[in-house]
């Protein structure tokens, strides 16, 4: 029988597409999207975390409510748990830390609308990557931005680049890495993070075993 949830709300953007769903998605963002959720699921693994993607996040009962559906969030502190969409305050806490990758219509929002409504729903950290080649839209060639969540003025600020045009996540204690159309993830000594199908390849070699031959 299905658990009940007093006062559910049935949200109209639950049962219909947003703007950003009836989008194309291209393989370059598709590809890093389902590589970074392997990274952080396999870096986060044995701690009670739930990473999800294009999940619909909603702030009030109004079932109009138009959602955010970053399209990675990671909530610490929460089992992983099959839900058709997440209320903040309700279902849960918000995520700590939320990823957009950057698509041709999405970009310009992702940097300038997406940290104001992030920081109002309480997101600590919000990173956006840029993997087409070249880089939309600009000449430049930066590709990673970043924002921290100021508490106080409930705003975020956004983080300098560090060498290599990296950013740090505290909440992943890890390095973020521009890698043109990879975001990698390194630890403090320089040791990138990995899939855990690229973890047992390693293991395997280690022992003198070719992952290829298995």
């Amino acid at each position: 029988m299905a658990r009940h949830i007093e006062h559910e709300v049935a949200y109209y953007y639950d049962f219909h597409p947003t703007e950003e769903d009836l989008m194309g998605e291209t393989s370059v963002h598709a590809t890093l999207v389902h590589y970074l959720i392997e990274v952080l699921t396999w870096l986060l693994h044995g701690q009670t975390c739930a990473v999800y993607e294009n999940l619909n996040f909603y702030q009030t009962s109004n079932p109009k409510e138009y959602p955010l559906a970053p399209d990675i969030a990671i909530i610490k502190g929460v089992d992983f748990q099959h839900v058709r969409s997440w209320r903040v305050g309700k279902t849960g806490p918000a995520p700590q830390v939320v990823f957009e990758i950057a698509s041709e219509e999405t970009w310009k929002k992702d940097l300038e609308e997406k940290p104001t409504k992030y920081a109002l729903m309480g997101v600590e950290e919000y990173f956006a990557y840029d993997p087409n080649e070249p880089p939309i839209g600009r000449e430049g060639a930066r590709r990673l931005f970043g924002w921290q969540l100021d508490w106080e003025r409930r705003a975020m600020r956004e983080m300098p680049l560090g060498p290599g045009g990296r950013l740090w996540s505290s909440h992943l204690n890890s390095f973020l890495v521009p890698e043109r159309e990879y975001l990698r993830l390194y630890d403090r000594p320089g040791q990138r993070h990995l899939t855990q199908a690229e973890a047992l390849a390693e293991r395997l070699r280690s022992l003198g075993l070719d992952p290829n031959q298995i």
